[in-house]
């Protein structure tokens, strides 16, 4: 039986030349997948077929925790994962090599690149394997008291959190904001990140998550019957995994995130006060766009680059009325002159390792309307639970202070 290709690939019609070709690709990467045993690493075109370098997802695990190699044999692997699945015949030779493993060849009755766009064919493909990524951001958002409330009033929130996603997101594309969202559930909420690399990208999925957090906001003041979730979020950049969970005998079209950071999130939001929103101390290398350089970026330095972008947001609607403008900070306790600093709190998870975290606000202001404060501010932090508390930066004397 043919496994048909998922819906939704740009540019395809279902029952055209290209449907048919993409078909018989499915059905053969199918059967090289063996649901699920093996793990699409790289891919090359060729004339008239590819060349695939497959490996049982053992192997690759075995590979990576080699005692023999160290830390390079790990390093080599997620390498190989962060980089795109389409390479030159060269590389997928050298990376076939390294690994001891032949590569398949796959018989087309079309050229890759001709008759089928390769974007198209990568698309498909990557389906069967993992990626690993190092830089990107995701947000947590999740519902306070979740397992307290009876099942129908679990799934109104949920679908209430969901809407909300979808509005913020519905109002960043008509703003062509390069943005390219996916989700995947934690049962109480929500991790969502953007597909996009780079600083500019991580940057986008911050202001997605203070207009999904003001839509709820709004939400939560109009709703009288408890449908609408009260929200504590997290905000983190750093590693993970990137795969397509199978559903049947298939993988799904969406991907499912693992790894450091979705680890760094759970812990932190741990901690959360209902309301507030946490951000990670990364500091992380990031691609910058414009000057293709790579950049080392932590947090008080990214709060003030989204800060410098937010102006594109202006003219925004929420509720009806408009954004006039957004303000967002990390607090800090205020110092001379009435100008505020930022702090660091340390927290301890329940096995007693520690992080460090930042408390972030953002005040969005609109016309006709009540400005909208989202996170909670320094003074209502007494039951945040943080060992300690470092000031490690202050503003600009001459910049004008910001209300904690």
């Amino acid at each position: 039986m043919t496994q048909r290709r998922p819906a939704g690939v740009p540019g395809v019609q279902p029952g055209d030349v290209e449907s048919t070709y993409l078909d018989g690709l499915e059905h053969r990467m199918h059967e090289l997948w063996a649901l699920g045993r093996n793990v699409v690493l790289v891919w090359a075109p060729l004339k008239k077929g590819l060349e695939i370098l497959l490996i049982p997802h053992y192997v690759l695990a075995d590979f990576a925790s080699d005692k023999n190699g160290g830390a390079a044999s790990r390093e080599f692997i997620e390498g190989v994962l962060s980089r795109p699945k389409l390479v030159f015949t060269e590389e997928l030779h050298k990376i076939a090599d390294r690994l001891d493993y032949e590569p398949k060849l796959i018989d087309l009755p079309f050229t890759p690149g001709k008759e089928v766009g390769l974007d198209v064919m990568d698309d498909l493909i990557k389906r069967y394997g993992i990626s690993y990524v190092e830089d990107r951001a995701v947000a947590l958002f999740d519902i306070v008291g979740f397992s307290l409330y009876p099942p129908l009033e679990q799934v109104t929130q949920l679908n209430s959190l969901s809407y909300s996603v979808n509005s913020a997101f519905s109002k960043m594309l008509n703003k062509q904001f390069d943005l390219s969202f996916a989700r995947t559930t934690t049962g109480d909420g929500f991790y969502i990140w953007n597909r996009g690399r780079g600083v500019q990208a991580n940057i986008n999925l911050y202001h997605f998550m203070h207009l999904v957090l003001a839509d709820n906001a709004i939400s939560h003041g109009k709703s009288k019957s408890g449908t609408t979730p009260l929200l504590r979020t997290a905000f983190h950049v750093g590693g993970h995994y990137e795969f397509y969970q199978p559903e049947g005998l298939s993988p799904t079209i969406y991907s499912y995130i693992v790894g450091d950071v979705t680890i760094e999130l759970a812990r932190m939001i741990d901690k959360a006060i209902p309301g507030q929103i946490i951000v990670g101390d990364f500091k992380m290398p990031m691609s910058d766009g414009k000057a293709e350089k790579i950049q080392r970026i932590g947090p008080v330095e990214f709060i003030e680059r989204t800060q410098a972008t937010l102006s594109s947001l202006k003219g925004l609607e929420l509720s009806g009325d408009g954004i006039e403008s957004i303000k967002c900070y990390l607090t800090g306790a205020e110092g001379d002159g009435g100008a505020f600093g930022v702090s660091r709190y340390r927290i301890l998870d329940k096995h007693g390792l520690g992080r460090n975290v930042f408390n972030a606000k953002v005040n969005i202001y609109r016309k006709g309307a009540e400005a909208i404060f989202l996170g909670a501010q320094a003074r209502d932090l007494n039951e945040f639970d943080a060992a300690e508390e470092y000031i490690i930066a202050r503003p600009d004397p001459d910049l004008p202070a910001l209300p904690s």
